[in-house]
């Protein structure tokens, strides 16, 4: 299948945020999407035009590129009004999408399990429903593929109106709410099992799905455990839940998440906030940063604010800066709690498990305890929560030495023969 031609179209309006930035993402955007970059259209502007976004010149200079690169689709670097959006698409004939719309579309793509898809289609139509009439005309064109309609992928022509549109996002939220009970209970029985919680997290594309891999390469070793890794955008969308258990280290639960990227819609945050509130209820975030990108202190920016909505921004964090060996910085080093190395290439991932233990294991209590024989079951706990060093079998019961949580140390303080 020939990829889609697009033509990108910005305006800076020089006011702060980096223009060129942008539009370079914007092209990586489309191309996650697998459309062909044609060119770009830029222009300097005070102010949007509030109705067209770009000045009427402007829209004849798109036209005429429009028609000598035969570009299939125009879209804009930020987010179109509904007017905007219904003008443009008259005045070029020609599909016009926005920023958020593309990120819809390649979320739409990317999402593989029923919440993933459910997610995505919730906040596609919230995108959708003040845009109909703007809408009308690409929706012609976008076929069946983007999962607004109930008929399958195979409907050519959506023509959905704002009751079927609110009636359908009634729909997915009852569905989504089930879901949302399933993974709080889940997330429930790990949180009792004691064993740590951790997340990455970080932008788009840095690395996150390839250290999962990487850790369960060398400590799960089942190939059936890794997830997607891709040199793209938005590779991934599902969460995953790993158990890893290092050698001569503390065994954890490692999540990956969503990448977060600039501009990411509210809607797609919000329909995501029940799989994104891995990190929030985590006990240790890995920020996975892309240290060769030029750009990536405003990526670690853009993290933080993300994680602030979501409400994880007390979360204590590691900053993982990966690719560090695509730049002059020896690796693997340790500052604190931030690690630079290379998770393909698997340099500083004893490093980073050390640094990780530093935080994760920071209010754990080193002690001695003697369970009867009869408390089988307390054992068991411990010995799925706690790092036992020694066992020894007494007339009493079995006595351990163990490094366990301040809050187990006092739950089981009957137990404490010497601390």
């Amino acid at each position: 299948m020939e990829a889609r031609k697009a033509l990108l179209v910005g305006v800076n309006l020089d006011d702060g945020t980096d223009f060129k930035q942008s539009m370079e993402e914007l092209g990586s955007l489309a191309e996650a999407c697998y459309m062909e970059v044609a060119g770009q259209v830029v222009q300097n502007l005070p102010n949007i035009n509030k109705g067209l976004y770009i000045g009427t010149g402007k829209v004849e200079e798109v036209k005429e590129v429009i028609g000598e690169l035969g570009v299939d689709i125009v879209i804009f670097d930020n987010a179109l009004s509904p007017m905007q959006l219904r003008n443009l698409q008259q005045e070029l004939g020609a599909e016009v999408i926005d920023r958020t719309a593309l990120i819809l579309d390649i979320f739409s793509e990317r999402a593989q399990t029923s919440e993933a898809k459910m997610q995505v289609e919730i906040a596609r139509l919230q995108y959708m429903l003040p845009r109909l009439v703007g809408l009308r005309t690409s929706l012609g064109r976008q076929g069946g593929g983007s999962g607004l309609s109930n008929k399958g992928s195979g409907e050519k022509k959506l023509e959905l109106d704002r009751r079927r549109i609110e009636q359908r996002m009634s729909e997915l939220r009852k569905a989504l709410e089930t879901v949302s009970v399933e993974r709080d209970t889940q997330r429930k029985q790990r949180m009792q099992s004691g064993i740590p919680r951790v997340a990455l997290v970080g932008y788009t594309n840095a690395g996150k799905s390839t250290l999962l891999n990487v850790l369960i390469d060398e400590y799960v070793g089942d190939d059936t455990k890794k997830v997607l890794e891709k040199d793209m955008l938005f590779a991934t969308l599902d969460t995953t839940v790993r158990k890893i258990t290092p050698k001569n280290h503390k065994p954890f639960l490692l999540s990956d998440t969503v990448g977060f990227i600039n501009q990411l819609p509210h809607n797609l945050v919000k329909a995501f906030r029940s799989t994104l509130e891995e990190a929030k209820y985590a006990d240790l975030l890995l920020e996975v940063i892309d240290f060769s990108d030029p750009n990536y202190k405003d990526h670690m920016k853009v993290t933080e604010e993300t994680l602030k909505e979501i409400g994880a921004e007390k979360v204590p964090i590691v900053y993982v800066f990966n690719k560090a060996d695509l730049v002059e910085v020896t690796i693997p080093s340790v500052k604190d709690h931030k690690i630079f190395m290379s998770a393909k290439h698997k340099v500083g991932l004893e490093e980073l498990l050390q640094v990780m233990e530093t935080v994760l294991f920071r209010d754990y209590v080193e002690c001695d305890m003697l369970i009867p024989y009869t408390k089988g079951g307390v054992l068991a706990i411990l010995t799925e929560s706690a790092d036992i060093s020694g066992t020894e079998y007494e007339a009493e019961g079995t006595r351990i030495h163990l490094n366990c949580k301040t809050a187990d140390f006092q739950k089981y303080q009957e137990y404490v023969v010497m601390n």
